[in-house]
């Protein structure tokens, strides 16, 4: 195994998530083969959406019927648990939300069981929750289970965000120092951003409790696309994978290793790791391109320990960028009406601009 496995020290003594990098020479641009490729990844992902899609009779079918009350719009006094008890998320609400006791809790208080991220918006969040219930509302199916338990019931998952037909992919990790999954915050919301311009984006909601079984559980997800590429309507060429603290070391493991070594079976490595936040330092010598983003105030993630990993991936010749934001501190998702607002879409740039 590249990493061990024993995360039990507080969050605040030990940084969390990471990031990867993939080498991308010149030569790319010297074939018109492969000039053409990369004009028709960037059509995919930035061309409109024409006509809407029809629905598929087998993704209807497995799509929860919806009843007047969906119709009824969330918002940041919407108690957690009525947002659970929604139809329309039946059979996953409960991996919407980290684990802990909702009871009594109203959106805008959702904070509270996020304790390692900042700026957290309840607007943001009742906004992205309403849009996925609309498209479970069209017919459209969502959530993808990866792993049940005994019950039946999803212990991790994929959440799906669909951008353009036969745009390439992306897998947000969202962070939470494998103590909880933060995807209302850390995952949703970039996942509906991404979509909006055409990605097809997918929110992973691992096990907690160990890195192996959350990086197990990526290199699944992994797997699942690919396997399910052709009914999902997503190309596997160029994706690539974003994360969060927790969720960027996720990545960045990914990225530099492989699924194959944390049990899956996908060879192909993703083009492009983003990630946020994470005192990840490991290198494998052959990441793919990688983008980093951290807050200089960041008492959880070493803005040094992340810009150092850069420096030694430009080194070895990995396409790299680092951004250091000034202000911000640990975990604060799109940034909204921060410093760090607008992140993603360079992020995106990026993966484009390095995508083979």
């Amino acid at each position: 195994m590249p990493f061990e496995v024993q995360f039990s020290e507080s969050l605040r003594q030990k940084a969390y998530g990471g990031f990867p990098t993939a080498l991308i020479g010149s030569e790319y641009s010297a074939k018109n083969g492969e000039q053409m490729q990369r004009r028709d990844f960037l059509s995919s992902v930035f061309v409109a959406l024409v006509a809407a899609k029809t629905v598929n009779a087998e993704e209807r079918k497995l799509s929860p019927e919806v009843s007047e009350e969906t119709k009824t719009k969330f918002d940041e006094n919407t108690f957690l648990d009525t947002i659970k008890d929604e139809p329309a998320f039946s059979g996953y609400s409960k991996l919407l939300f980290p684990r802990g006791r909702t009871e009594g809790l109203r959106l805008g208080e959702v904070s509270r069981l996020l304790p390692y991220h900042s700026y957290v918006v309840p607007k943001e969040s009742a906004e992205v929750l309403n849009y996925m219930k609309d498209e479970v509302s069209k017919g459209k199916k969502i959530f993808y289970p990866l792993k049940t338990a005994s019950n039946g019931r999803p212990v991790a998952g994929l959440f799906f965000f669909r951008g353009r037909t036969d745009a390439p992919f992306a897998i947000i990790c969202p962070g939470g120092g494998f103590q909880y999954v933060g995807a209302i915050h850390e995952g949703f919301p970039i996942a509906k951003f991404l979509a909006g311009k055409g990605i097809n984006a997918f929110v992973i909601v691992y096990r907690d409790g160990s890195a192996q079984a959350a990086c197990d559980d990526l290199a699944q997800g992994i797997d699942f696309i690919f396997d399910h590429a052709k009914e999902l309507e997503v190309s596997t060429r160029n994706y690539s994978l974003w994360g969060g603290s927790a969720g960027a070391r996720m990545a960045a493991y990914l990225g530099s290793y492989g699924a194959t070594e944390f049990g899956g079976k996908t060879k192909q490595r993703p083009s492009a790791v983003i990630m946020e936040y994470t005192g990840h330092s490991d290198i494998s010598g052959s990441e793919p391109a990688t983008y980093a983003v951290v807050g200089d105030q960041d008492e959880i993630a070493s803005p040094w320990t992340m810009e150092q990993r850069i420096n030694r991936l430009k080194a070895q010749g990995t396409t790299a960028e680092f951004r250091l934001i000034r202000g911000m501190p640990h975990g604060f998702g799109l940034g909204i009406g921060t410093p760090a607002e607008g992140w993603t879409k360079e992020a995106l740039d990026f993966w484009v601009k390095n995508s083979k």
